[in-house]
């Protein structure tokens, strides 16, 4: 089954139709690379989509072991390399709305790096990953 259509639409412009849901994305180039940036670049989407599988998987974890992570955010900055240029490094910061006790917290951590597109990005790219709370235990 088809999961999206992406269709160019001038400009260094793309939107794309998640078929399922009929939801849309729209892309632009960044403003350093010739682009308006006034929308997620495709190499944003890739850091973006790392962080919100980590979230996800830990998700389902979390419900599986009766905790609600709800109100949970995640902070990404991807680092672009030149020659040739890709990204080279993801970092995503996992905030917690509530205090995890150790085991927890080291459950979720690992949870987060086995996610299918941290499986699935290449390993020339650093993901840094940190798993941190808001209030203290």
């Amino acid at each position: 089954m088809t999961t999206s259509k992406v269709t160019y639409q001038g400009g260094l412009r793309t939107t794309a139709i998640h078929l399922q849901s009929n939801n849309e994305i729209i892309t632009d180039a960044p403003i350093d690379n010739q682009g308006k940036g006034e929308a997620f670049s495709p190499t944003d989407l890739l850091a973006t989509s790392l962080a919100s599988c980590m979230l996800t998987i830990i998700g389902i974890k979390a419900r599986d072991m009766n905790i609600d992570i709800a109100g949970t955010t995640a902070e990404v900055t991807k680092v672009m390399a030149a020659e040739p240029r890709r990204v080279s490094e993801v970092h995503v910061i996992i905030t917690f709305s509530q205090p995890l006790d150790d085991r927890t917290q080291k459950i979720f951590y690992k949870m987060a790096l086995t996610c299918p597109v941290a499986q699935s990005i290449h390993p020339d790219i650093t993901q840094i990953v940190t798993i941190r709370h808001e209030k203290p235990l």
